[in-house]
């Protein structure tokens, strides 16, 4: 049955309708959106009234780990799927189910389960495809990635890595300072994959050849990269200077200061930060000890202290700490947390905006930001008067 969104302040690519009307085709795919003549002689399909409350494009994340106890490494259909649920009620439609270094027959565990549960179908936000966030990173850079199973970066290695994920690797985050790092970028671009500059020491002039090599994108922009210096700007200044790079941020307040925040957003623009979460397993949990990390008031750390090790922050966190920290209106906001992100993996055509033959990915918001509902494809996946099993 088609779907009909009514009463809703609706955030368009176009503005912003006031009593904006949404219908939904049977397919879960947008086929109008506009004024309230769009639900005129539409008897046959059911009525989803807001009531007045803010509907905005659902949000993608491409780069989060896991949260709720759940992880991408765990190489499970339940650890995918509880991800998907967890984020879906924080805002998060469709996700990249991101990787971390480990050893090889883990990532490939990883990679395999995820094409899997891809094809299965997750019950929450929608899993676009994957992140691979190592083992091709730099030592001196690691944070809290695994010393041990870091690698230089193996193109034959990395095509076997496609081939396991059936093709599923979206974005690759590598040091292409790296022995072979350049190739690497050069291999992934040509293969349509974007590369991602992350846990790198590359100097300015590293990254600038690494753009020319078809480089997209930096990582958590600001933490896990060479900084900002005024005799060698290193990644951070590649990242602010230079536009063919889009920058990830989290805006916890933890990894990067407001202030720092604001900065990005101002020198960038919107349509050149990429909002993302970080999180990992342990993000909607209690404190406590996980593993090798601790967590207290939000911020996760290594046991030893030596790096902070991911996030607990959701999407709907990062836009209202967003919205604080620079004083943006929340339309010139949205494009770092829709179609930015969108851009990144690769899937504009159906994600990112409301508009006409996209997916019918979006958000019911109450006139403080707070998540009421989110639909995935038209199907309400999280309400949050509602148990929905």
């Amino acid at each position: 049955m088609k779907k009909i969104v009514v009463n809703g302040m609706l955030y368009t690519n176009h503005g912003i309708f006031d009593s904006g009307t949404l219908l939904i085709g049977e397919e879960g795919r947008i086929e109008a959106v506009g004024g309230p003549e769009i639900a005129e002689g539409r008897e046959e399909a059911s009525i989803v009234d807001v009531q007045g409350k803010i509907v905005i494009p659902g949000f993608v994340d491409v780069h989060v780990h896991g949260g709720a106890g759940y992880h991408t490494m765990k190489g499970s259909y339940e650890d995918l799927n509880g991800m998907s649920r967890f984020h879906a009620a924080h805002g998060t439609t469709s996700f990249l189910a991101t990787t971390n270094t480990d050893s090889k027959e883990a990532i490939v565990r990883a990679l395999r389960n995820c094409a899997d549960s891809a094809e299965r179908g997750l019950e929450g936000a929608e899993m676009l495809g994957i992140h691979l966030e190592g083992p091709y990173l730099s030592a001196v850079r690691a944070g809290a990635q695994n010393k041990s199973q870091l690698c230089a970066p193996n193109v034959e290695e990395l095509r076997r890595f496609i081939e396991v994920s059936r093709g599923l690797i979206r974005l690759v985050t590598l040091a292409p300072e790296l022995d072979g790092g350049m190739e690497a970028v050069e291999t992934l671009s040509k293969a349509g994959i974007a590369v991602s500059i992350g846990h790198s020491d590359a100097t300015y002039a590293q990254a600038l050849d690494a753009i020319a090599r078809g480089a997209s994108q930096t990582t958590h922009h600001f933490n896990g990269m060479s900084p900002l210096h005024h005799r060698e700007p290193g990644v951070v200044g590649a990242g602010l200077l230079c536009k063919e790079l889009t920058t990830e941020l989290i805006a916890d307040g933890i990894h990067v200061h407001p202030a720092v925040v604001k900065l990005l957003f101002d020198v960038k623009g919107p349509d050149r930060v990429c909002m993302i979460t970080d999180a990992v397993s342990s993000a909607g949990l209690p404190d406590g000890d996980y593993g090798d990390r601790t967590m207290k008031d939000g911020q996760i750390w290594l046991k030893d202290g030596s790096s902070l090790a991911g996030s607990s922050l959701t999407m709907i966190a990062a836009l209202r700490n967003a919205l604080r920290f620079t004083g943006y209106p929340l339309e010139r906001l949205l494009p770092s947390f829709t179609t930015v992100p969108a851009r990144q993996a690769g899937v504009t055509a159906r994600k990112g905006t409301l508009e006409a033959g996209k997916d019918a990915d979006f958000l019911v918001l109450d006139e403080n930001l707070s998540l009421v509902s989110t639909f995935v494809k038209g199907k309400e996946v999280y309400n949050i008067n509602i148990s929905l099993g």
